[in-house]
């Protein structure tokens, strides 16, 4: 650890360092809230946590500077808990491991939590540095951010009450966000009673691996494989051939990642299992074929397991795979006047199939209202035509960009003085929740920024090292040259 502890700026890799030691996980989050709360009473400025769950900070300006408008600097505090399946990490126990390697700072077999924990260190370094010259300060730590945004959404009027709000949750050093996607959670559901399974049929375990995963917001557009999709792929096919029918299938665990690895168990008569290991054979052959650009080597393996009491009744297994196989998931359409931006995308995240209950999840965003409504719209009629259930819900809108916004201005002449380059501003189809405080505490004027992030939401994150430093000298510039009121 002491070579995390020697990187620069050492006090925003102090302080990340000591994230990565107390368990965060989405949902679990009382241990990092009292840590973050006994942070701030310790160095001295007000610090509390709200009805929501968020931990907010407030600090007086530097003598001299009370004149000037007061930044709300503001970043989420849980991480998305993914482990490689060879990991053995409890994400609400153990403590993240955090590996140098070159240029990079990654974590041993699990996500990082960069994401968020680099603002959320920042943070605590302008919070307990006295040197720093600034104006009024807020901090605004919110919770639940990468499960629906929970801490935002519930924020209260006039729990901050800032004039600039820097959220310090993106993952490219050097670009300056000014809007984003919004989003809607989609969950099909079914419960179906379980049939016997005829003692004389076989059962083979069916295991897909190797995907590379990714943020759903971030990654979704580079062309990386769902493993709910492929796995529906030979599933479907193995079902035309082989009259296979569903046991279980389990696949995916947080609705922003692309999820990497699918698992199944099926019954079939035993005259097929050859030919269905043939099957497996050339999906997998097709898919690293059609993947060999983005991902991994992707493996789909077949074995044999001991034949189950019960199963899904046919009808409903051949309504399942269908319906999954024929959703829409990936990018549905880029912004045409920003063509390298995707507008509107959904990601097919969770598959759970078992004990009688069918789940489905995702994610669906878009940064135009009607168009994330087509695409939920698209999903539920799928889902619909299987007989399933389907519910929506956590919907918030995008954040609408304002190439006007002074900030944004002031950032990008700071950005070239400092740096001697142009700063690139673009909108992020990630969700972010500056458009929820937003709606809050109206008037806000909102620009996003951060180091440079790899890979957030699976256990190959990393973050750049340099661009830390980078990303901490530009906030400290931005906040001793803000603004007067």
């Amino acid at each position: 650890m002491s070579s995390i502890l020697n990187l620069a700026p050492q006090n925003v890799w102090k302080h990340f360092h000591e994230l990565t030691q107390v368990p965060r996980p989405s949902g679990h989050l009382e241990k990092i809230q009292n840590f973050l709360v006994d942070y701030g009473k310790k160095i001295g400025v007000e610090s509390f946590k709200d009805e929501a769950g968020n931990v907010i900070y407030k600090k007086p300006a530097y003598p001299g500077m009370e004149d000037r408008k007061t930044v709300i600097l503001q970043a989420h505090m849980d991480m998305v808990p993914q482990k490689n399946k060879d990991k053995v990490h409890d994400f609400e126990k153990d403590p993240i491991e955090p590996v140098v390697d070159g240029e990079w700072v990654h974590a041993n077999g699990t996500t990082l939590g960069a994401d968020d924990g680099m603002g959320v260190a920042a943070i605590m370094a302008v919070m307990e540095d006295k040197n720093l010259k600034h104006g009024p300060l807020e901090a605004l730590i919110t919770a639940d951010e990468e499960t629906g945004m929970y801490g935002a959404f519930a924020l209260k009027p006039g729990t901050v009450e800032g004039d600039i709000l820097l959220n310090l949750d993106s993952e490219t050093e050097g670009e300056l966000y000014i809007g984003c996607a919004g989003g809607v959670d989609i969950n099909a559901s079914l419960e179906y009673k379980e049939v016997p399974v005829e003692k004389e049929k076989a059962a083979l375990k069916v295991s897909l691996k190797g995907g590379r995963g990714g943020h759903s917001g971030m990654e979704i557009n580079q062309g990386r494989a769902n493993a709910n999709k492929l796995m529906a792929r030979f599933l479907n096919q193995a079902a035309a051939e082989s009259e296979v029918c569903l046991v279980s299938w389990e696949g995916g665990n947080m609705r922003n990642s692309i999820p990497r690895e699918a698992e199944s168990v099926i019954t079939l008569d035993k005259a097929q299992v050859d030919n269905v290991k043939k099957i497996a054979e050339n999906c997998a052959k097709t898919f690293n074929e059609e993947f060999k650009e983005t991902e991994t080597e992707i493996t789909l393996t077949v074995e044999a397991v001991e034949t189950p009491a019960v199963g899904v009744p046919q009808e409903i297994s051949d309504n399942l795979i269908d319906a999954i196989l024929a959703c829409p998931n990936g990018v549905l359409r880029y912004i045409p006047t920003i063509p390298d931006t995707v507008e509107t995308s959904s990601n097919m995240a969770i598959v759970d199939i078992k004990d009688g209950k069918a789940s489905v999840k995702f994610l669906t965003r878009s940064s135009r209202d009607s168009m994330k409504n087509y695409m939920a719209q698209s999903i539920a009629a799928t889902f619909r035509m299987a007989g399933m259930k389907v519910e929506m819900s956590g919907a918030y809108s995008g954040w609408e960009p304002d190439m006007k916004s002074p900030i944004l201005g002031a950032m990008t002449k700071a950005y070239k003085t400092q740096f001697g380059e142009e700063a690139k501003v673009k909108v992020v189809h990630a969700g972010l929740e500056c458009g929820i405080i937003g709606a809050v505490v109206p008037g806000l004027d909102m620009i996003s920024f951060g180091p440079t992030l790899e890979s957030p939401h699976t256990p190959n994150e990393r973050c750049l090292i340099a661009t830390v430093d980078r990303f901490y000298d530009f906030l400290v510039a931005t906040l001793e040259n803000t603004p007067l009121k």
